[in-house]
Formats: C-alpha cells, sequence, structure tokens
C-alpha cells in the first residue's frame, strides 16, 4: 500500500538574529530535523533550509504521513519455566503473555542452543505524523547550538530571540502544537515595514514564493546573498571601481537584511591619505559597508550600504549612512596625527605600566620574555637574531597607540606603519604585523624570517604562560585564545618546515615565566604558585601536539600532501613515541604510511601488539642485554642473531630521521618473529630462560618503537 505524502513546513519567526550565528542556526535546526526524523522513521525527499534576520525555516519534501508497521518480536521464559510438569502454564508463562497483550496460545516456541523458548510476535502500527511532529519539533529546537538562551515576558520558553509566531503546516494542515509558549499556526510574517501584516501560507511549497512576491523577504539565505553580491558589485562597477567583497562581511550582510536594496555613499578624499586598513576597518568592521577599489588597486572616496528595505527617500538614507562614516574617519585622522608626534620605540617604556597578566606581569615582561624566546628560536635555526630581538620590543608598543585603542582590530597593522615612518629596518616592521600570524584557520603565515620567529616566539610565550599559572582550556572554555595559537604554532613548523625542539624551546619558555612569576609575588609579598617546570612544560607539549590530531585525520594528505588516509590509530602509534618537533611527528607519521603498505606489515603489527602484551603482564625485572648462551632454541637464536646487526643498522637510521629506511629494515624480520612465536615459550618455567627472552623481545620493540608504537595499530 502507497503511503500518503505531503510536504512538511517548520518556520520559527522571532524578533532579529544574532547576525553571526544565523548561518549556523540555520545548518543546524536543518540538521536536527533530519535526524528526528530518521529517529522517528519517516521516510522523506529533499530538506531545505531558510534563515533571515526574523525566521529560521525548514522545508521537508514528500514527508511519509505515518510510519511504517514495526515487526516486534519478544523472548519470554523458557518452556521448561512456563509449563509445569502436567502442562499448565505457570504464572511466568500467563505474565509474559498478559504483557504482549495476547492469550497464551498465541505465542510460538522456538529451539534455540539454550533450549526452548516463548516466543511472541506482532506488529506494532506506525504512528501518525501529526502525532510525533510536535515532539520531534521541539527537539529539533532543543538541540540547537546556543550558547545563551533568553526568556521573555511571563512564560518560561527559552531561546536564542523572543519568539512571535510559528508555522507547522503538513500540507495544508496546520500541525497543532504549542512550542516555546507559542501555538502553531499557517501566519507568517513579511517584512517588518513593507509588509507588516501577517501572510497566509496556503501549503508548503508555496512558502518562498509568499514571502517574495507579497512579503518582501527573500527567505533562501544563499539566493538571499547572491543578490547581495550581485548588486553590490555592479553598484561599485557604476562608481568606476571593484567591490571590496569579503566573504565574512558578505555573510554578516546577508544575515543582517531581508529585502537587500545596495545605496552608495561618499566620503572626502582627504580621508584617503589614512593608511588603507584603517578605512577599510572603518567601513567594514564597524559600519558593515563595502569599500570599493580602483582599477589601479587604490581606494575610491565610495562606499557600498545595504539598507533593509526601499526607501520613499534613498538620498535621506544616504546622507544618514554618511553622516556615520565621517566622524569615524575624522577621528582615525586625529588619532594618526596624536600617534606619529612620537616614535612608536618612544612607547617601549610605557609597556611596564600596563599589565598584561596579574600573574604573568605587564606588556613589557611579555616582550622581553618573546625576545629571549625568539632569540632562542634564532640561534636554534641558524639565523641573526638582531633583527628579532628589536621586532620583538617594538611588537606590542602599538597597543599603548590612540589608533589601536579606538581600532583593537589593528593591532600590529599599525605597528608596522608606525615603524616603517620611524625609519625601523623594513624587516623589522613587517615583523610586527606577521608576528599575530595566523590569526585564525585558514589565515595567510608569516612571509619574513623575522616574522616567523617573533610569531613562534609569541605563541610559545602565550601557551608557557598561561600553563603556567594553571589556566590551561577545560572543555569548550579556551579564553585566551591558546587552540589557536597552538595551531598557528604547528602550522608555521610544518608548512615552513622549521625543524625546532618543541619540546626543549616549551621548557625554555615555561621558565621565563616562572621567573617572572616569581619575581612579580616577591614585590607584591605574596606566595609565588609552585611549579615543576618540566611536568608544566610536558603537559603543554602533549597540548600542542594533540592539535594536530584534527591537522592530519581532517586533511588528506597530510603536511606533505603525499601521505593516505590517517587513522586516530596511526596517529596515536606516533604520539606515543613523543617526536620532538612537529615536523619529526610528520616524517614519522609519513614513513609508518608507508610501512602499512607492505604485505609484512600485518604481521609485525600483530606481533607488536602480542610482545606489548608480554612485557606489560610480565611484570618481572629483566637484564638490558641477551645472555647468548641462554639461546637453546634455533627460533630464538636466528631471531637474536638478526636483531644484533639491525640495532645499530636501525638506530643510525632513525637518528638520522630516516624513519622510512629503519622500518624496511625491520620488516625483514617477519620470518623470524613468526618462527620464534611459533616454537618458543616465552615464560618459561626456568626463571633465566624466561628473563632472557622478555629481554630478547623487549630489545625488538625499541627498534620499532624507535619509529612508532605499533602495538597501538589494530591487528
Amino acid at each position: 500500500m502507497m503511503l500518503e505524502k505531503r510536504d512538511l513546513l517548520i518556520e520559527i519567526g522571532t524578533e532579529e538574529l544574532p547576525p553571526k550565528a544565523l548561518r549556523t542556526l540555520e545548518r543546524a535546526f536543518a540538521a536536527a530535523v533530519q535526524a528526528g526524523l530518521a529517529k522517528a522513521v519517516l521516510a522523506h525527499g529533499d530538506i531545505r533550509s531558510f534563515a533571515s534576520p526574523r525566521r529560521l525555516a525548514v522545508l521537508v519534501k514528500r514527508l511519509a504521513a505515518r510510519q511504517p508497521d514495526q515487526k516486534i518480536e519478544r523472548r519470554g521464559p523458557p518452556v521448561s519455566a512456563a509449563f509445569d510438569a502436567a502442562g499448565q502454564p505457570t504464572r511466568a508463562a500467563q505474565a509474559f503473555a498478559a504483557s504482549c497483550g495476547v492469550a497464551l496460545e498465541m505465542l510460538a516456541r522456538r529451539e534455540e542452543a539454550k533450549g526452548a523458548f516463548l516466543y511472541y510476535t506482532g506488529l506494532r502500527p506506525g504512528a501518525a505524523a501529526m502525532e510525533l511532529l510536535p515532539g520531534l519539533v521541539q527537539g529539533a529546537l532543543d538541540a540547537l547550538p546556543i550558547p545563551r538562551r533568553m526568556r521573555w515576558g511571563s512564560g518560561e520558553a527559552e531561546f536564542v530571540r523572543p519568539v512571535h509566531w510559528i508555522v507547522l503546516l503538513y500540507g495544508k494542515e496546520v500541525v497543532p502544537a504549542t512550542l516555546l509558549d507559542t501555538a502553531s499556526g499557517n501566519l507568517t510574517r513579511g517584512h517588518r515595514f513593507h509588509a507588516p501584516k501577517p501572510l497566509r501560507i496556503s501549503s508548503p511549497a508555496a512558502y518562498e514564493r509568499t514571502l517574495t512576491r507579497r512579503g518582501h523577504v527573500l527567505p533562501d539565505f544563499e539566493a538571499r546573498r547572491a543578490v547581495v553580491r550581485e548588486r553590490v558589485s555592479a553598484l561599485a562597477c557604476e562608481l568606476g571601481g571593484q567591490a571590496l567583497m569579503s566573504d565574512e562581511l558578505l555573510e554578516e550582510v546577508t544575515a543582517l537584511v531581508e529585502w537587500p536594496v545596495p545605496l552608495a555613499g561618499r566620503f572626502e578624499p582627504r580621508f584617503l591619505q589614512l593608511p588603507r586598513e584603517v578605512l577599510i576597518s572603518t567601513l567594514e568592521d564597524h559600519q558593515r559597508y563595502f569599500p570599493v577599489q580602483a582599477p589601479n588597486g587604490g581606494l575610491l572616496p565610495f562606499f557600498v550600504a545595504v539598507a533593509n528595505l526601499e526607501s520613499r527617500e534613498p538620498a535621506k538614507v544616504v546622507e544618514g549612512n554618511e553622516r556615520v562614516v565621517r566622524p569615524r574617519l575624522a577621528d582615525a585622522a586625529f588619532f594618526l596625527e596624536q600617534d606619529r608626534k612620537s616614535p612608536l620605540a618612544a612607547r617601549i617604556e610605557g609597556l611596564d605600566r600596563v599589565t598584561y597578566q596579574a600573574k604573568l606581569g605587564s606588556l613589557g615582561d611579555r616582550a622581553r620574555r618573546i625576545r629571549a624566546l625568539a632569540s632562542e628560536v634564532a640561534t636554534s635555526l641558524g639565523e641573526p637574531a638582531e633583527q628579532a630581538e628589536r621586532a620583538a620590543s617594538l611588537c606590542k608598543c602599538d597597543l599603548l597607540t590612540a589608533m589601536v585603542g579606538e581600532f583593537p582590530e589593528l593591532q600590529g597593522i599599525m605597528g608596522t606603519h608606525y615603524a616603517v615612518a620611524d625609519g625601523e629596518d623594513p624587516e623589522v616592521a613587517t615583523a610586527i604585523r606577521e608576528h599575530y600570524l595566523p590569526r585564525g584557520a585558514g589565515d595567510s603565515l608569516p612571509l619574513t624570517a623575522t616574522g616567523t620567529l617573533l610569531a613562534v616566539a609569541d605563541k610559545l610565550d602565550t601557551l608557557a604562560g598561561i600553563f603556567a599559572i594553571g589556566e590551561k582550556p577545560t572543555g569548550t572554555k579556551d579564553p585566551f585564545g591558546l587552540r589557536r595559537a597552538a595551531i598557528g604554532l604547528t602550522r608555521i613548523l610544518l608548512e615552513k618546515r622549521l625543524d625546532l625542539d618543541l619540546a626543549g624551546l616549551a621548557r625554555q619558555a615555561v621558565r621565563l615565566a616562572q621567573a617572572d612569576m616569581e619575581r612579580i609575588a616577591v614585590s607584591s609579598a605574596r606566595p609565588a604558585r609552585a611549579i615543576e617546570i618540566d611536568a608544566v612544560a610536558a603537559d603543554l607539549y602533549d597540548y600542542v601536539l594533540e592539535r594536530l590530531r584534527a591537522h592530519y585525520l581532517e586533511s588528506p594528505g597530510g603536511a606533505s600532501g603525499t601521505m593516505p588516509a590517517v587513522t586516530t590509530e596511526m596517529f596515536d602509534a606516533v604520539l606515543a613515541t613523543r617526536p620532538v618537533s612537529p615536523l619529526d611527528f610528520d616524517a614519522r607519521l609519513k614513513a609508518l604510511s608507508g610501512f602499512l603498505g607492505l604485505p609484512e606489515a600485518a604481521s609485525l603489527t600483530a606481533a607488536n601488539k602480542r610482545v606489548a602484551n608480554i612485557l606489560r603482564k610480565a611484570g618481572e625485572s629483566r637484564p638490558a642485554e641477551v645472555d647468548a648462551a641462554l639461546l637453546s632454541l634455533p627460533a630464538e637464536q636466528e631471531l637474536f642473531g638478526l636483531l644484533s646487526p639491525l640495532r645499530g643498522t636501525v638506530s643510525a637510521a632513525t637518528a638520522r630521521r630516516d624513519y622510512a629506511g629503519a622500518l624496511t629494515e625491520l620488516a625483514a624480520l617477519r620470518p623470524a618473529v613468526d618462527a620464534f612465536f611459533d616454537q618458543v615459550m616465552v615464560m618459561d618455567e626456568d626463571p633465566r630462560l624466561r628473563a632472557n627472552r622478555l629481554a630478547l623481545l623487549s630489545q625488538m620493540r625499541e627498534l620499532f618503537t624507535g619509529v612508532a608504537d605499533l602495538s597501538r595499530l589494530p591487528g
């Protein structure tokens, strides 16, 4: 029998939703509805999602009217317990039949390995979609990623913003429900000003058309974004230029408007003398306007704003936008003039008067730690340290400028502009901006050598300082941005192929932080937090290496781009060896990946797991070296004979990081290892033989773990 299918529409109408969270909420709502339908076993077709400032909506095509009937099978008591010696049913049989809602005669008997049992087999009729949908939608709303929910009015409902209407239509029929203290219906609302009256939705399929034609709302986020892009670009072209349109700004503007209407504004050409980043920051970050760039790459004295309505007097709207921009640009020009009255270096002393973190001292303390670490990194890489030390001394100075005080997003950028104007070395000036890179996922890395040294030092100090005061991230909380710092650090080291002893640098960074903590504690007459430098550094290093997990598991090809897919077990096998640097980690992982493609890999992996288990369970001391005189069986003699020369060869290959070569050499052990486990009893009753064989296995395991712990691999 063909099940009836109808379209489903769910719309949650709210006050203006947070623009930066709108796409996340839209996708999460659609995913939660889809998951709920799957759990309810309700068949359906395509699912579309909609999102605008005042609504989240999901359209489900061809949703089944009810669940399929479900076959039920229940096992009851054993037949021996269900009937007495006279063949009469016991209370156990009668209770089981009653719980199934059938007469005892309706139960079947089934033979199993453990004997005969009573069985009930039946069909449970599927529930109607109309009955299931209210709970399903409520579950989807509860699952939305809303960090802080709010209440409104006198009700108990909580959501990201107050809810004013809910549309819940199955076909043309309203699904009765009360969600978020709001009764469902078939009335939506269009644009706040162009279509303030409620609009009736005749069917789910008519939803988008009704809102667009009668409601002055483009509910499809992707379609609305395309309209914004097209119209803003066209208007910028009319102005003789091209709109600067970052993905972030385009996304946010799309989330702010329901009926996008681009308008061109202008500002005085004299403001073009401001640094380019100041102009762009003022227009984009503070006003959500699109700057306009000339064909020669310079900025034009125009911007494109996107209004959320078609005004009868657009000139007045433009005038209002220009009136807002003008004083902000005038302020920026004033800040620039004031900042330039003294060189950037004149602010070095002032850093000591600004607290970075109470236990870690001032910005001056931080700059000195970064300087020491930058020098250490430069020495490790064989680079001159003078430019890195100068850049480290200046890198935080622009935090004291009026411009960065008003436009904090320009930290580093203004420092570079001021350093260039002061006549500092161009690479030193550039490093001031680059030491913040990468600022986030997908951001560019420092290009200059000095900027790279400084970026590594800055991120190391951030991590070491916060770990030293005991504030490392827990759960989803990361107020100091340590995850971003660790990911940025590993990206720099891997992508720039910098072979640094990160574990050693972590100890140095923690040591510098501890020295400042102790000095500050003495000066403030309070006890310093006692820390064990090696333990904190090891914890920090483990944290940084763990950030590589997503890099490898989610990025096909790994850091080198040539590696097959990496599994969790492969990652853990390398992590267990605690490589000295991310670059060393990458080399080991690449070698392990190649080794696992060899025919010997499966056998040797299984052998390593077996050896690890034997050594762990043995729990007894064993000699460091094997006594050849105690090797009585041919299989153990052969394995020892192969291991002895390999120890030197493999150790040498591991020392020069030829991990692939080391594993290739070890692959030759497979026949001897197989024979050993077939013919030798490791846990012999003779304690001398047992200890000697454990020592032999320990030597073999040590050679493999010089590259990776194969016992952590499946096999």
